[in-house]
């Protein structure tokens, strides 16, 4: 299987050498399709943004990621749609960026929000417990009816929804209200 997944982030240049020197360079997270128009992203060149590989779009989603205005036009215009539904204006890009931005960093760690089980849209991302209910905590993709945990190695078996209480959110806050006024995130085949 191949493990690049079906999508791929930039957050500028975060490398030196073939190392991971910082989390982002800039705030605008963009999430790209492998290839467009024949063009392929350049991997490791000093100066150059770094290429970052994600399984699908609610993986890029939880990361603080949105769909790219370039080779994405048409999920970007789904999105800008889900947004002006959500929070009643078509942003510009730089203040959709920033407000992304707030929300997925609390300092160098990620920021997590509550919501309860009933308000949680299909494709955010969530912390359950492990195997067994005992285990470390992991993250899962929601969808309607189930619970899908993730791992770096892909999807694991589905675990039921639960239908009351609240539950902690990975997916930043503006990116969850965006899935829940109708985008609808492309999801690796792996999650059904």
């Amino acid at each position: 299987m191949d493990q690049r997944g079906l999508f791929m982030g930039n957050r500028g240049c975060i490398h030196r050498d073939r190392r991971i020197v910082r989390p982002w360079q800039v705030r605008r997270w963009i999430t790209c399709v492998l290839e467009h128009k024949g063009w392929v992203a350049p991997k490791w060149e000093p100066g150059r943004w770094t290429p970052l590989f994600f399984w699908d779009e609610a993986v890029a989603l939880a990361a603080g990621h949105r769909p790219c205005a370039l080779c994405r036009r048409p999920d970007f215009d789904a999105w800008l749609d889900a947004w002006e539904s959500a929070f009643g204006e078509r942003p510009r890009v730089d203040p959709m960026d920033r407000r992304l931005h707030a929300d997925r960093r609390d300092g160098k760690a990620q920021r997590r929000h509550s919501r309860a089980w009933t308000d949680l849209p299909v494709g955010a991302f969530v912390v359950i417990d492990g195997p067994g209910g005992g285990g470390e905590p992991v993250p899962a993709l929601v969808l309607t009816d189930r619970l899908v945990p993730w791992s770096p190695r892909g999807y694991g078996p589905a675990v039921e929804r639960p239908d009351r209480g609240p539950v902690t959110v990975l997916t930043p806050r503006a990116s969850t209200d965006v899935l829940s006024h109708g985008y609808r995130p492309a999801l690796h085949p792996s999650a059904s």
